[in-house]
């Protein structure tokens, strides 16, 4: 089973103290998965309710999630609300 469907299966909260999801800055989370040394990363953010929007993912080098990672997800989020007239 994927991380994703056992988030959802799940709920954030869980997810959260599971430390399946993190979150980076006001707008930007990212989902956590590992398997054996390699780390991959998925960044994504909330649209309103229960939807969220996952903007791409990446295989980390190190601890520190990149900006150069956070800066792209934002840019994807802002073009995301410009095409789709949403407001925060």
């Amino acid at each position: 089973m994927s991380l994703i469907s056992v988030i959802q299966d799940n709920g954030l909260l869980v997810a959260q103290r599971m430390e399946w999801v993190k979150r980076l800055d006001n707008e930007i989370f990212e989902i956590r998965s590992k398997f054996s040394s390699n780390i991959q990363r998925a960044l994504y953010f909330h649209v309103s309710g229960n939807r969220f929007i996952i903007t791409h993912g990446f295989t980390k080098k190190s601890q520190k999630t990149p900006f150069s990672e956070i800066q792209r997800a934002k840019i994807i989020k802002q073009e995301f609300e410009e095409e789709f007239h949403v407001n925060h």
